[in-house]
């Protein structure tokens, strides 16, 4: 979730900088309708895409000298968060609270419709309220008032100018950045945003109208008569909005199709940028000729870590990362998960190896708590054995790492059960800090907790 956040922000915030430093001022209303509305969709997106570039290494040599085990602690985590369930509370309550305004705004809209006489008028239809009122448009319809309607003291530029919103459906755009307004309320770029687009819209209502009577100065005068009109409905457009000086300077202004077309070429590079820097993630591969044991390895690790909840801290305890072992990329599969522990390997013994092991004189084990050596394991059959593990003792005798006897660990089926359940729920990882320099990750870290669902 912040992962989307961050990213979709930083895109929002990037692009609607462009467009105020680029397009706004510029006659191309259209497009620039379709660059707002494209922008909010892509920032959307763009967190969900990821374009893996794989970049092949040479296989490192791995000797004792060369590897350091980082420290790693592995436990289930029972503690309940109350500071998220306190913010996850917060959110969902102002949400339904927004929620509940917007849908109410709409109902008292349709209710204004259908209480009040309605005539239809070209492609639209005209809703005649009693209350002093500026005309604004919701959809097909547009409010006017009724007294001025009968007078006919409404201007054709007005209708000209409502009907233009109605007709390029300009209300959908409101109404969709009304919807992630109250879904990311406590991102105030959509403010923004809303009124980028509302003041798009009536720069296309302007210029519609002033290219049907060719009367600009007759036009301003009538905008600025109606300045301080009441306000209307926050989803309507309306002919009031921001009539500022951006407006009464557009309607003079013109731009070249060269202009224009520089700058629409520029937000190639632009867009372009925005997905090498959010999408494009590098992953590092060994090159080795041990692909179809590699790929099993992988087989058996994703069957073994399905549902797995994945929490990497630095020396800090600051978290590094917190996703799921199905939303971790490659790469982070790769440094953090590693092979499935040996005791989801556990065997059954066969008759041939229970007989080896009482006849090695060095054979060493542990079962049903106590040591035994092959002597003590002849008093015991096969059928008791539901599984065992293997493992050395390591010895230094003068070397890095040597070999001692060899140690086995032999389990009845309940203790078997017990252990696979366990190793289910905690799991401890080796880390080898060359590997992770090889990576893109910027300094070691190691896992400190691993918490299964099962």
């Amino acid at each position: 979730m912040t992962d989307f956040l961050i990213k979709s922000t930083l895109s929002l915030v990037v692009l609607l900088g462009v467009y105020h430093l680029l397009l706004e001022k510029e006659k191309m209303h259209h497009f620039n309708r379709f660059y707002l509305l494209f922008a909010l969709v892509f920032s959307m997106v763009i967190p969900f895409i990821t374009i893996e570039v794989v970049q092949e290494i040479a296989q490192p040599t791995v000797t004792p000298g060369n590897i350091q085990i980082l420290p790693t602690t592995a436990f289930v985590v029972e503690e309940t968060n109350y500071v998220a369930i306190a913010l996850w509370g917060l959110y969902g309550l102002v949400t339904v609270v927004l929620g509940f305004r917007f849908m109410r705004n709409v109902m008292q809209i349709s209710k204004k419709m259908k209480s009040n006489t309605a005539i239809a008028y070209q492609n639209a239809q005209l809703v005649l309220v009693p209350e002093k009122t500026l005309p604004h448009t919701f959809l097909n319809t547009i409010f006017i008032n009724e007294t001025e309607y009968n007078n006919r003291k409404i201007e054709a530029e007005l209708y000209t100018h409502e009907l233009t919103h109605v007709t390029q459906k300009h209300t959908l755009d409101i109404l969709f950045i009304e919807v992630l307004k109250t879904v990311f309320w406590f991102n105030p770029i959509f403010i923004f945003y809303k009124k980028a687009i509302q003041l798009n819209h009536e720069f296309l209502a302007d210029e519609k109208v002033v290219h049907s009577y060719n009367n600009v100065p007759f036009y301003q005068s009538l905008l600025l008569s109606k300045a301080n009109a009441n306000p209307t409905f926050y989803l309507a457009s309306n002919l009031n909005y921001l009539i500022t000086k951006k407006r009464l300077l557009m309607m003079n202004k013109t731009t070249s199709s060269s202009k224009s077309f520089t700058k629409k070429i520029i937000l190639i590079p632009l867009f372009t940028g925005l997905v090498n820097l959010m999408c494009i993630q590098t992953i590092a591969q060994t090159n080795t000729n041990n692909n179809t044991t590699e790929q099993s390895e992988i087989k058996k690790r994703d069957a073994y870590y399905k549902g797995t909840q994945l929490i990497v801290k630095d020396d800090s305890k600051k978290v590094l990362l917190d996703k799921k072992y199905e939303a971790l990329t490659p790469n982070e599969k790769r440094l953090y998960i590693h092979k499935v522990p040996p005791e989801t390997s556990m065997k059954k013994p066969t008759q041939k190896e229970f007989d080896s092991w009482t006849k090695d004189s060095k054979f060493s084990g542990l079962f049903k708590g106590k040591k035994l050596n092959n002597i003590d394991l002849k008093k015991h059959n096969v059928e008791e054995i539901a599984g065992y593990l293997r493992f050395y003792k390591p010895e230094r005798n003068g070397k890095p790492y040597g070999i001692g006897l060899n140690h086995y660990a032999l389990f009845t089926n309940s203790e078997r059960e017990m252990i696979i359940k366990k190793s289910r729920e905690s799991v401890s990882f080796k880390v080898i800090e060359k590997t992770i320099k090889a990576g893109t990750f910027p300094k070691p870290v190691f896992i400190s907790m691993v918490v299964r669902n099962i």
